[in-house]
């Protein structure tokens, strides 16, 4: 017999799907409004009712593909060497003193491509999923478990935007943008001929009407979420990130990861263009590795092989990722000697030696 408990967790996870249900018949009312009551009993010249159902089709299909990514699109593992080992966890464990804690984790970090730390200017660590936190990862206690490159948790989707699904979640806004905009502009007509009582009083009069005003205002909505990210896309940025800068050794700095306009785009969507608008994974990099524009370099992390330092140390020299193999793709982001649309950064209060074990939700 299951506990109490684990059946009140569960119950709360069913909950938690009421929003995804939500949308999901709001949808399915709006393709039998468009569909059937606009264009198969309301339009009657041929040609253009052909026209509006192609059109729409293929913004519905990128809209529900999308839209079905960003919900199963499970958040990646952070790779195995940021897990404590079972030797490091007893040992950890074992020690009560914070001093010595540090020491562990400090040890532990210094073999391990990490910059970022706390405000306090520590190292991330996860007492949870008892891991040491990639850059740009957070714990979500929602999902219960650390998000490479977390976003935020949307519950429109029940699950939370970050490395694995941040290219769905745009395309899921781009497409239903498109998608609210096409249903308001082709039935503006029909809603002003129906207003105006130019048109039978009849069923579809409700379904037309009242599609146009859900469409409209969920049109102005998404407008204003779909830009907003487009700006954090082109900065490099997450919604965590554009809230607190994250921290480094030297400070905060919140154009860290910002390598310029077009990199940033493609470090999302990739350097295919084939694959930019379709929900299919194209990010560059594994969520872990990010390369930045630091000028200053954290003195605590091992040096490259060519002994320099892994982090940029000017504007004109090339970017460079942590010292482990890149990938072809990631080569190819980096490997521009110049950098581009290079920005202003501003670097808030010094770096701190302290370190504490650091507990987010």
């Amino acid at each position: 017999m299951a506990p109490s408990g684990s059946r009140s967790v569960d119950c709360w996870r069913v909950l938690y799907w009421i929003p995804v249900l939500f949308i999901s018949l709001i949808v399915a009312w709006s393709y039998y409004a468009y569909v059937v009551q606009l264009c198969i009993e309301t339009i009657e010249n041929t040609g253009e009712k052909i026209v509006y159902l192609l059109v729409y089709h293929v913004l519905f299909i990128m809209f529900v593909w999308s839209y079905w990514q960003t919900i199963f699109t499970k958040s990646m593992n952070p790779l195995k060497e940021f897990h404590l080992s079972h030797s490091d966890k007893e040992l950890l464990e074992r020690e009560d003193r914070r001093e010595s804690q540090q020491e562990i984790l400090r040890r532990i970090a210094k073999d391990l491509p990490i910059y970022t730390r706390t405000i306090w200017g520590a190292i991330r660590y996860c007492d949870c999923c008892l891991l040491l936190k990639p850059d740009r990862c957070h714990h979500c206690s929602a999902c219960d478990m650390c998000i490479l490159k977390m976003d935020h948790h949307c519950p429109w989707v029940n699950n939370c935007v970050g490395f694995a699904n941040y290219k769905f979640f745009m395309l899921f806004l781009a497409y239903s943008l498109l998608y609210c905009l096409f249903v308001t502009a082709t039935d503006f007509q029909y809603f002003i001929q129906f207003w105006t009582n130019g048109l039978p009083d009849t069923q579809a009069k409700f379904h037309i009407m009242f599609l146009f005003f859900a469409a409209s205002m969920f049109s102005v909505s998404l407008a204003f979420l779909f830009a907003y990210h487009c700006w954090l896309v082109c900065k490099n940025r997450s919604t965590l990130e554009a809230f607190r800068a994250p921290a480094f050794q030297h400070g905060p700095d919140k154009n860290a990861f910002s390598l310029g306009t077009s990199k940033n785009f493609r470090q999302v969507f990739g350097d295919e263009k084939k694959y930019w608008l379709l929900p299919i994974f194209s990010s560059l990099g594994d969520g872990c590795l990010f390369p930045t524009c630091l000028v200053n370099a954290d003195p605590e992390q091992p040096s490259s092989p060519s002994g320099r330092s892994p982090s940029i140390k000017s504007a004109g020299e090339s970017h460079q990722f942590p010292p482990k193999p890149l990938r072809e793709s990631q080569s190819r982001l980096l490997s521009s000697g110049q950098s581009e649309g290079s920005e202003d950064r501003d670097t808030l209060g010094t770096s701190n030696p302290a370190l504490t074990i650091e507990k987010e939700t």
